[in-house]
């Protein structure tokens, strides 16, 4: 009877700590170094976060291990909503294909949030490559095995796999490096200490116009509207699809009650006119959705990128 009073007791308080929420401050983690588009989002949050709230919100950049350092801090934090994290392609679908060992499971030990962006990525080489098109490029590295390295933004993010999928469809040896983010790959390869990257649009698109970097192609299945001049990878090769994603989750077992709060002012702050016009000036989009439909999503992509990874051999140790 206890037991049955306790739980009923417990059921009624949820929506109490809802309303309250948040009472203190709030940490953001970014498992990726500061400057890429993650951080970029999470510094927007936190921002109307805390005009919404007016409680302080802090972003905590935990970068390495392909983001897995930062999601296990998240995984393991109280339940309470007061510490979130992003969660990408890579630590929430493909590392647990691709590392041996996981310190989490992006699945349990996690409650979806909001799926706050889809982006494709773009295929830019240093302007020394001699190479203007996927086709080129693809004969160059035939002539020149081994010798051409592809920067990622470390072991098991998306750049990571699309230059994987890339070497594996295009049946070509490259080099891979990996960094911790997107930012460190990308100064390296304008420095030309790499000779190219799978990296989000909103990431290089300013680098490719102001002549820094060139852009071969899209990674997602079909042309974007951001910037229709460039061909999908897919022309080239069939089956080649890799769009990026970045969500918001918190430790499982937070109250739904606060979960759905939090779902719905990361809605509406992605729906400002001024954040649209940024996604789509930068080939991303966001897509309204519930907690329950970011997580079927987030099953799918794991789902999807176990078969790539199990049929391209890729393993991180």
């Amino acid at each position: 009877m206890k037991k049955v009073l306790l739980s009923v007791l417990l059921a009624a308080s949820l929506p109490v700590l809802a309303q309250q929420y948040p009472s203190k401050p709030i940490r953001i983690v970014v498992p990726f170094p500061p400057g890429g588009i993650a951080d970029v989002i999470c510094r927007v949050f936190a921002q109307k976060f805390t005009e919404t709230w007016s409680e302080p919100v802090i972003v905590d950049n935990r970068a390495g291990a392909g983001g897995n350092i930062g999601a296990d801090i998240v995984a393991k934090s109280p339940p309470d909503g007061y510490t979130i994290g992003i969660g990408s392609i890579g630590t929430h679908a493909v590392n647990m294909s691709l590392f041996s060992k996981m310190p989490y499971d992006s699945v349990r030990d996690f409650a979806p949030v909001a799926l706050v962006m889809e982006a494709d990525g773009l295929l830019v080489v240093h302007p020394s490559v001699p190479a203007s098109s996927v086709k080129q490029l693809i004969a160059l590295a035939r002539a020149r095995p081994g010798q051409l390295a592809y920067a990622s933004a470390g072991n098991g993010t998306a750049s990571h796999l699309a230059g994987e999928l890339f070497k594996s469809l295009a049946k070509i040896d490259l080099v891979h490096v990996p960094y911790k983010g997107n930012v460190p790959a990308i100064t390296d390869l304008v420095g030309g200490q790499t000779s190219m990257i799978f990296a989000t649009m909103p990431t290089v698109l300013p680098l490719v116009k102001a002549g820094k970097l060139r852009a071969l192609a899209v990674t997602g299945a079909h042309r974007n509207p951001a910037a229709p001049e460039y061909p999908a990878m897919a022309e080239t090769l069939p089956g080649f699809d890799v769009t990026n994603w970045i969500g918001i989750l918190a430790p499982a077992g937070t109250p739904a009650d606060i979960v759905a709060k939090l779902n719905a002012e990361i809605t509406r702050i992605m729906q400002l006119p001024e954040i649209q016009s940024r996604l789509a000036n930068e080939g991303a989009k966001f897509t309204p959705n519930t907690p329950a439909e970011f997580g079927a999503f987030q099953k799918r992509e794991i789902a999807k990128w176990a078969k790539v990874i199990k049929e391209a051999g890729l393993r991180v140790d």
